[in-house]
């Protein structure tokens, strides 16, 4: 069998509406046989992988690929790998399919997002033994337990030292999402024997987040009937945050300025409450402890009535003190619109005007307070979590993230939040 190189993996020679139904069924049974022997071998992989309904695409990719409910396949190219290789093809795209890649994209480079997702599988599936790696797919040691943002702030750092070309030739499967141009489809992407199935799948955002749910459910599901130490790390972290409820990020918001209040004493405000005991007690320093700052991620993810509501919800937590200082901004790759406010002038906040709309670098912000000798007691920002560098100074303030249009993201430091839960309530 002949080996396969960075530019056979991509071959547009396998690409025909004329397969076969022997060489189909061929690809079909090697796919069913990988799908049993993770079930037996890494049961974690095996269910998700059951659950993926196969589809031929021979007309449209070269590969194989996944929208999250199907597992399309190339026939010629199931049928060029040996069962092993087939069984770390499916498990490349369970993962996939657990990790987001579907819809984690946001506004990052298609290449470089297409290439540090493949990095990210391949890792995980050489670290847990799954079959056999196909020949000159991507693999890079040092990333090895790293989140595909990591490794995709990693790649883009060093872009111009790599041959990005080689490297988007070495992805193993197409990368569908719902910004991809290519084709279209028709709907549930089987259709009929050579017809509406030749159609490229696209996702749309409302596919993507009813897939979430669905996949949620299945990632649970399948970890409950596996052996902990065969699931992969980054499995277990987005498992964690899927089976432990997050705190809804206005009442964590609260609790957070709650703490600062509690947290700061001083006998220029003595507390009354104790001078019956002829002793006299430190109270609470308001005016020094709430001290808050609001960066607001401009770089388009943010629509007016979400802004609206944070910025609605932060007024009625500052209404219950008598004394604070909050400093609201926004920021793509710079810091815009700096306003303060206080007990005197916070109806203001309501027509509060947010600028920017490029890029998204978070640590413009860690940039602009020094600059500015701002030093928050507490720091808040709300994004959609993808910056295209480093998410900041974690020693410098306390910090709570509070991320939008996912819950598969989690901060480096700080505190996490997520938007999208406090829908409703």
């Amino acid at each position: 069998m002949a080996t396969l190189t960075a530019q056979k993996i991509k071959s547009k020679d396998r690409i025909t509406s004329e397969t076969t139904p022997a060489a189909d069924n061929q690809a079909r049974e090697k796919l069913i046989a990988a799908r049993i022997a993770l079930l037996i071998k890494a049961p974690f992989f095996g269910h998700i992988a059951m659950r993926l309904k196969l589809s031929n695409a021979d007309a449209w990719s070269n590969t194989a690929a996944t929208d999250g409910r199907h597992l399309y396949y190339n026939t010629t190219f199931v049928n060029e790998l040996p069962p092993k290789q087939v069984e770390f093809l499916v498990a490349h795209e369970v993962l996939h399919v657990v990790y987001d890649h579907l819809g984690r994209r946001g506004h990052r480079d298609p290449r470089i997002s297409n290439v540090a997702a493949d990095y990210c599988v391949n890792a995980d599936c050489i670290d847990q033994n799954i079959g056999q790696m196909i020949p000159d797919a991507l693999y890079e040691p040092k990333y090895k337990g790293m989140s595909y943002e990591e490794v995709y702030d990693d790649l883009e750092k060093n872009v111009k030292k790599i041959d990005l070309d080689t490297l988007v030739k070495m992805v193993l499967d197409e990368h569908l999402d719902d910004d991809d141009d290519e084709g279209n489809s028709d709907g549930d992407g089987d259709g009929d024997e050579y017809g509406e199935k030749s159609k490229r799948p696209k996702l749309s955002k409302e596919d993507l987040k009813q897939l979430r749910d669905e996949v949620r459910e299945a990632i649970i599901n399948a970890a409950n009937a596996t052996d902990p130490s065969k699931i992969p790390a980054g499995a277990k972290r987005l498992i964690s945050q899927l089976t432990n409820p997050q705190l809804n990020w206005r009442e964590l918001i609260r609790q957070q300025i709650q703490s600062l209040v509690k947290s700061d004493y001083t006998f220029m405000r003595p507390s009354r409450r104790n001078w019956h005991m002829d002793a006299i007690l430190p109270g609470s320093s308001f005016a020094e402890t709430i001290d808050v700052c609001v960066a607001i991620d401009a770089s388009g993810s943010m629509n007016d009535s979400m802004l609206r509501d944070i910025l609605s919800e932060i007024k009625g937590i500052m209404e219950s003190y008598d004394n604070f200082k909050l400093k609201i901004w926004s920021f793509d790759t710079a810091v815009y619109g700096l306003e303060s406010f206080s007990p005197e002038n916070l109806n203001e906040i309501d027509s509060y005007d947010v600028q920017g709309g490029g890029g998204t670098e978070f640590e413009a912000n860690w940039e602009f307070m020094k600059e500015n000798d701002i030093e928050p007691k507490l720091f808040i920002m709300f994004t959609d979590g993808y910056p295209c560098g480093g998410w900041g100074d974690e020693n410098y303030a306390d910090t709570l993230f509070v991320i939008h249009g996912t819950t598969t993201i989690e901060a480096p430091f700080g505190q996490t939040a997520y938007y999208d839960l406090a829908k409703g309530s």
